[in-house]
Formats: C-alpha cells, structure tokens, sequence
C-alpha cells in the first residue's frame, strides 16, 4: 500500500519504515476487510492476487493469509518497498508463493496478467486519469473476479479538539490545508482529469458489477500505547514539512511544540493521544 502524498523525490530509507508501520498500525481494520472480501470470492477459488501499489507488502501478506491458496503478486514502481515486501513474504512463511513485481502504475498494468482478486489501496487518487486505470484495472480480472480499491473513510482523528496549547481544532485545519494540497497534487498530475468521486458509478462505467461498498474502523484508545505516538510523531513531522506555506503561524508553532521530545505537551509525552480512523473499501465483479 504505497501511500504517500508527496511530489519530491522520495527518501526511501526514512519513508519506508513510515509506510510499514501505519500498515502496521492498520492491520486490524485490513484484516477484517479481506476476512469480508472472502464472503464475496470463495478463498479455495482464488488463485492469483495482485495487490496494485503494494508498498513495503503489509497488505500483500495480510491477503496471502486470508487466501491460502493464492499467489500473491505486490506491484509497485518503488524497488526499496519491493525489497521491503519480500523480507515481510520470508518472515510471514509465505515466499513460496509470492511474487514482487516492478511495474509503473499505470503504464505497465497490462504486463501484469490475470488475477481474480486486485487489490488497490489509496493508489487510484495518485492517478490523473482515474476512470481510465479503473478500466484497465477491470480488464486484469477473470471472470468472476473482484477488484477492491479503497478510497475515502474518515479524516484520521489523534488529538482531542482542545489539547490545551493553540488555538482548538488545530487537526480540522490541519485536514483543511490537506485538502488544498491534495487539489494541488490532483492538478499537476499527468493527464489529470477533474472526476466526482462516485466509486460506485466509476467502477459500473468499467463495465464491472459493483458488490458493494464499506467501511472499517480502527480505535486505539488514548493513552495510546508507545509505538502509536512514534508514528504521530513522524506523521506531524510530515505534515509540517508537506504543508509549509499553507498553515497559519500560530499552527505551525504548535506543531514545533508537538515535535519538541521535551516540552511537556509535546506528542511523546503527552497521555491524550490516540487513534482512531476508518478506511472505505469499495468492490465491483467482473
């Protein structure tokens, strides 16, 4: 699951890590999504999985255990997740039937071949051309087969509204300037195109049959245990690195406060941290 919402050339050794540990974070939510995928596709029948900008493969393995049966294919454009997404196949006892594909998405999606279950999560946004990558997306499926993006859910929520420094509801602003970015990064995309976001009316014009839409939840309570308030930290470190220019200076001081190890209200020792997210997964057959 490559998700990273950045335009400069990436720093793999640190984002890799980043990327691992919120799949990781993730896991609980993802595993009951393809325990839900299997009441759509009988498990004994899936052959073959292609887990479409797999990032360092935490989905990937997730999947390969909920279809025993299956190989299972981890795309992305990036090596260094590849490389991540094997040492995670050897670790989870599942190398002899994985496989890690190098593929630019969504140039070389037509390399690929034939799956029964595609798996696509939060890569279609990163696309200019969504409805076309959906098509071809669709053409990759057996029939009968299933293609799975997730897109949309809740802004992720870790902070209460008033953490008792700033002004309150620091996180709704925060989601406000993402916004204006992720509009930014949507219009400098190749081949952007301006599509609402009916995932359901985008993947029937693919020509499949949409099995349905829904959403997950993951709650982890404050106080959030110690390796949570790691990956808030580095996620607000990202965040006040990705959003310079578009945050307010009293915000950004805030945050510099979040980021400071030794002020007592920053994130490492703070009690009132949590996590609590929901991602949307949607479905359509072939």
């Amino acid at each position: 699951m490559s998700h990273h919402h950045d335009t400069d050339p990436m720093d793999w050794d640190r984002l890799g890590p980043l990327l691992e540990s919120s799949a990781e974070l993730e896991s609980p939510l993802y595993r009951e999504a393809a325990a839900w995928l299997g009441t759509l596709l009988p498990p004994a029948g899936v052959r073959r999985i292609l887990d479409v900008g797999s990032g360092p493969g935490v989905l990937t393995t997730l999947l390969a255990d909920a279809f025993p049966h299956a190989e299972t294919v981890a795309v992305d454009g990036t090596p260094q997740l590849l490389e991540r997404a094997r040492a995670r196949a050897e670790r989870a006892g599942i190398a002899d039937r994985f496989e890690a594909r190098h593929a630019e998405i969504p140039g070389d999606l037509h390399q690929l071949g034939q799956a029964d279950l595609i798996w696509a999560g939060s890569v279609i946004h990163h696309i200019g051309d969504q409805r076309a990558v959906l098509g071809e997306l669709a053409r990759l499926l057996r029939p009968g087969g299933v293609l799975a993006i997730v897109e949309g859910g809740l802004p992720t929520r870790r902070l209460p509204r008033d953490i008792g420094i700033g002004r309150p509801g620091l996180e709704a602003r925060l989601d406000a300037a993402h916004a204006d970015w992720f509009a930014q990064m949507r219009a400098g995309l190749p081949g952007a195109k301006g599509e609402p976001e009916d995932w359901r009316s985008l993947l029937a014009a693919a020509d499949l049959r949409p099995s349905g839409s829904r959403s997950f939840l993951l709650d982890v309570p404050a106080p959030a245990p110690r390796a949570v308030r790691e990956h808030h930290l580095t996620h607000f470190e990202r965040q006040r690195e990705g959003l310079t220019g578009l945050l307010a200076d009293d915000d950004a001081a805030v945050l510099d406060r979040l980021l400071d190890r030794a002020d007592p209200a920053g994130l490492a020792r703070r009690e009132d941290t949590y996590l609590l997210t929901a991602r949307t997964v949607h479905t359509a057959r072939r």
